[in-house]
């Protein structure tokens, strides 16, 4: 029994290697743009709780549009990580046009959004609990930080088109050097654009703006450049723009299993985001603390998360060659191995998160809220590891409906009424809130389960 549980779920030395090998860069590029992040909200932190209030809310507004740019990539990259395993080049082309396409479409979408409608939507997150006027002053920061960081959507756009498509040939490599470049940049400019250096004026939460712009015309500069100088392994290039069409079967094929993957990242991302709005109704406080929280909570998240995406290339790839049998036992080892990693972290989120609140120029409430909002989300993270290899394992079989009914219909349906009805019509503490609302997670584990078991992802799509 004990073997055949090992044979299932436990992998050998080469398997391992293998998947650390295409997880390990992507996990470094991460936790150092995720890195850079913490350091850069410290940083904004200094300036006080007006200016953090208001980058955080923007932030979260541009989370929305971060994941739509996700799931418009990741709409192509069920058929882009087939097509590579195939070795058909010319399809993973398309896979490529269709993605420059999608994202250029959705930035903008959402520039107009934020143009148009921005004082709007940053004020949906302030709520005036004390009468001090602080949330006008964190309008005025947040408005000032939305109008720079509108100019670094569309390298932000070209670059996922351009990168995604390189990791699907199994090069994490490339773009993670790229990120060390940019995060570097972003950090060093972070600290002489917010604080001032000799000449340079203190620019305040316009300077963290102007950083992060800079970064990522750097980042994309560094991905694209390498990979037309380097077309014999990105032999999707060949080609690419000596035309705009893409052939009207393969443009359906990932219209129809492809939308709702994009729609369920934008509706997931907006579900999130008004989960945070139904906290802010307790107080600027409140998403003070959520944002520190959130952004140390994301340096330990990036293990589960890239794990989770390795899952679909490794089983994409698999799917596409045809080696059904070996998807199904890579998967299972995969799964185990996240949840497993995750454990590991989070035992050290609850020993050691509560020390970074304390870093932050800001009140003593706010760094209780913080503290405490982590040590909740260290709880609930290998249920988390778990529900996300599941969502990947789906989506790698091209089943963009189940996931659409597992991630976004999921969160809308049971994630956001919680929030919304423990937040306006309890007497409870918004750290209980938050608990109960996170802990909705094992409900998806119990579905994602059975999901996974039943084996309807596996499919060889081209």
């Amino acid at each position: 029994m004990l073997l055949q549980l090992k044979e299932k779920y436990i992998g050998d030395a080469a398997f391992y290697k293998r998947y650390l090998c295409l997880a390990l860069p992507m996990i470094l590029q991460n936790a150092i743009t995720n890195l850079v992040s913490f350091l850069d909200n410290i940083m904004v932190g200094q300036l006080g709780t007006e200016p953090m209030s208001g980058v955080a809310i923007v932030n979260q507004l541009i989370f929305v549009y971060n994941l739509a740019i996700f799931g418009a990539v990741s709409a192509a990259s069920i058929f882009g990580a087939q097509y590579f395993g195939k070795g058909n080049h010319k399809g993973h082309m398309h896979s490529f046009r269709f993605k420059l396409y999608a994202t250029l479409t959705v930035t903008a979408l959402t520039i107009l959004l934020f143009i148009t409608k921005g004082s709007a939507l940053i004020s949906l997150y302030l709520t005036d609990t004390t009468g001090s006027g602080a949330t006008e002053v964190a309008l005025q920061y947040g408005l000032e930080y939305l109008a720079i960081m509108m100019v670094g959507l569309i390298p932000f756009a070209i670059n996922q088109s351009y990168a995604t498509n390189i990791k699907e040939t199994g090069q994490t490599l490339i773009p993670m050097i790229a990120s060390f470049v940019a995060v570097g940049t972003n950090a060093i400019l972070d600290y002489v654009l917010i604080f001032g250096l000799g000449p340079i004026p203190k620019l305040g939460v316009a300077g963290a703006a102007l950083a992060t712009v800079i970064a990522r015309y750097i980042e994309a500069l560094i991905v694209i450049v390498w990979a037309h100088a380097h077309k014999e392994k990105n032999r999707y290039l060949a080609g690419a723009y000596r035309g705009l069409g893409i052939p009207k079967s393969e443009f359906k094929a990932i219209i129809i299993k492809g939308f709702p993957l994009m729609l369920n990242e934008i509706l997931w991302a907006a579900g999130m985001t008004t989960v945070t709005q139904c906290y802010s109704i307790r107080g600027l406080e409140v998403i003070a603390g959520l944002n520190i929280a959130t952004t140390i909570t994301n340096l330990f998240n990036i293990i589960y998360i890239q794990l989770g995406a390795c899952i679909s290339i490794v089983v994409g790839q698999y799917l596409g060659a045809g080696k059904l049998k070996e998807a199904k036992d890579a998967d299972n080892k995969m799964i185990v191995f996240s949840v497993f990693c995750c454990v590991v972290v989070a035992v050290a989120m609850l020993l050691i998160g509560g020390f970074f609140p304390q870093i932050y120029n800001t009140s003593e409430q706010i760094k209780a809220l913080a503290k405490s909002f982590i040590a909740v989300s260290a709880i609930i993270m290998p249920f988390c590891a778990f529900s996300h290899s599941s969502y990947f394992t789906l989506r790698s079989g091209g089943k963009t409906m189940v996931t659409f009914l597992f991630d976004s219909v999921f969160t809308w349906v049971v994630v956001v009424p919680s929030a919304f009805i423990l937040a306006h019509y309890t007497g409870l503490g918004i750290v209980s809130v938050y608990f109960l609302v996170q802990a909705t997670e094992l409900i998806k584990v119990v579905i994602g389960y059975f999901m996974v078991k039943s084996n309807v992802w596996v499919v060889q799509m081209v």
